[in-house]
C-alpha cells in the first residue's frame, strides 16, 4: 500500500549483486596501490620527519579521495585505505631477529594514527551511490 504504480522500484532496494569483474579488478588494483603508498610512506616518514611524514600523509589523501572521486563510489576511497591499513600493520610487527621498521617516536604514532584519521575522512568524503530517475524523486 504505498501507492507506487509502477514496477520500477528505487536502486537502493534492490539485491545486493556480486561485483563485475571489471570493479573486482579496479578495487583489487586500488588495494595494491594503497598497500604501495603505505610502505613507501612508512619509509619516507621516518626518513625526513617534519617533511616526510606530511607527505605520506598527503600520498594517502591524494590517493583514497581521488580514487574515490575518480570511480564515483565510496569503494574507490575504502580499497586503497585497506590496502594502506594492512601495509602498515603488517610493517609494525617485529621480526624474530628484532628488526623492525619503526621506532617508538612520535613520528611514528603519527603516521599511523594520522593515516587512519586521514583513511576515515576520504572515505566519509567519497561520493556515495545516488539513485537516479523520476521514480525515486520526493513529491513528483
Amino acid at each position: 500500500m504505498s501507492g507506487r504504480t509502477g514496477a520500477t522500484s528505487s536502486a537502493l532496494a534492490q539485491p545486493l549483486r556480486p561485483p563485475s569483474f571489471g570493479w573486482a579488478a579496479l578495487y583489487l588494483g586500488l588495494f595494491v596501490l594503497g598497500a604501495v603508498v603505505g610502505v613507501a610512506g612508512a619509509l619516507v616518514q621516518a626518513a625526513w620527519f617534519p617533511g616526510g611524514l606530511l607527505l605520506a600523509l598527503a600520498a594517502e589523501a591524494g590517493l583514497c579521495l581521488g580514487a574515490g572521486r575518480a570511480v564515483g563510489r565510496r569503494g574507490g576511497a575504502v580499497a586503497p585505505a585497506a590496502g594502506w591499513a594492512l601495509a602498515v600493520v603488517l610493517l609494525t610487527t617485529s621480526r624474530p631477529e628484532g628488526d623492525f621498521l619503526f621506532a617508538a617516536g612520535s613520528g611514528s604514532y603519527l603516521f599511523l594514527l594520522g593515516g587512519i584519521a586521514v583513511a576515515v575522512m576520504c572515505a566519509t568524503l567519497a561520493p556515495v551511490r545516488q539513485p537516479d530517475g523520476d521514480a525515486v524523486r520526493l513529491r513528483k
